[in-house]
């Protein structure tokens, strides 16, 4: 294998590997029955497949289906995380308008 090759070969990420590469993403829903669930993932479109499943955050089982309010994105899990607890603080009014303010950040 030449050098080119092997560049390439090192180039070709695998769907995992690409997944790491992703900035974290902070999330709020709207349940089916007007609460709201935040959340933080790598892959929003997966994490919403698996809320709508049923195969989600236990307080989202059975309140579907959803509308997606509001995202963010953060470089490091322990960013994304600090400002998943932040935004869980909020009374839903504040999450409202968080999410009337800026549908992604």
């Amino acid at each position: 294998m030449g050098t080119r090759e092997r560049r390439l070969k090192i180039l070709q990420l695998s769907p995992k590997d690409e997944e790491d590469h992703l900035s974290w993403i902070v999330y709020i829903l709207e349940c089916a029955d007007k609460t709201l669930y935040t959340g933080i993932t790598k892959n929003l479109q997966r994490r919403l497949q698996a809320h709508e499943k049923g195969k989600g955050a236990k307080y989202t089982r059975g309140r579907g289906p959803f509308s997606l309010l509001y995202t963010e994105t953060h470089p490091t899990m322990g960013q994304a995380l600090q400002r998943e607890a932040q935004i869980k603080q909020f009374d839903p009014r504040s999450k409202r308008d968080l999410s009337s303010s800026n549908t992604q950040r």
